[in-house]
């Protein structure tokens, strides 16, 4: 009990996005291999306790969902402007307030989404070649909500296609959007599987309601490996389920 409580007051430390993007930028530097790579996180900051000691933590391989009456989500998401960084992990896309998500009585304020490559979570197994992170805080609590969509090469996708064209090449590089439509990003389904976890970087946080939404999103091969020639392999390796259960729309 006393080792849960210590993994909930490090939880509390980083609770908001910008409280744990600090947290980041503070930390010793942490990446995806070698001795900086995701099995060292907890080593490397003690900040990053949760990374190594925790019991909700994410990514996860999503098989043996349980169909449960868990509420639909409604997207209030707005075209417009914002700022993509390069923040060497991956590509993030800041964006101001006023875009929502709702889930029951839960309303959530989208932050930023971001870029894996490949897909950090699995489903029956088998990954997809990228995966897409939609942030957003709770409007009344430090819980933050995930959605998460899986990118498959196919047809040309407009709002996916206009920020690659776009991606800043160097880290710590950062460029205006002007129209970004993150609508365009989301599947035609709003079906998902949802589970608590946590964030997939340090420090790992376990405040996060994970949505990963069942249908994938196809964007063009080419606008695929404009990600990819700068982050080819950014995805946190598959953590145990512990005795967490997963809940899909039944």
């Amino acid at each position: 009990m006393h080792r849960r409580n210590l993994i909930k007051g490090f939880v509390a430390l980083g609770a908001c996005p910008i409280c744990a993007e600090a947290a980041r930028a503070a930390s010793t530097h942490w990446g995806y291999a070698g001795p900086v790579g995701p099995e060292h996180w907890g080593d490397l900051d003690k900040r990053n306790f949760v990374c190594s000691a925790g019991t909700q933590q994410s990514p996860i391989d999503i098989k043996g969902a349980v169909k449960a009456d868990i509420p639909h989500i409604a997207i209030g998401w707005h075209k417009g402007g914002g700022r993509m960084v390069n923040n060497g992990h991956t590509i993030q896309v800041n964006l101001p307030q006023g875009s929502t998500l709702t889930r029951g009585d839960r309303v959530y304020e989208l932050i930023q989404f971001h870029f894996h490559a490949p897909s950090e979570h699995y489903v029956g197994g088998r990954s997809f070649p990228m995966e897409a992170h939609f942030v957003h805080k709770d409007t009344d609590s430090n819980m933050l909500g995930v959605l998460g969509v899986f990118l498959t090469p196919g047809a040309t996708n407009a709002s996916f296609a206009s920020l690659a064209a776009a991606f800043p090449a160097s880290s710590d590089e950062e460029t205006a959007v002007d129209e970004i439509d993150p609508n365009g990003l989301l599947p035609a389904s709003l079906g998902y599987w949802t589970y608590e976890g946590s964030l997939t970087t340090p420090p790992c946080t376990e405040n996060v309601e994970w949505m990963v939404a069942t249908e994938p999103v196809e964007v063009d091969p080419a606008d695929m490996e404009r990600f990819t020639s700068l982050y080819p392999s950014n995805a946190r390796p598959i953590r145990s389920l512990n005795r967490r259960f997963i809940l899909g729309l039944g």
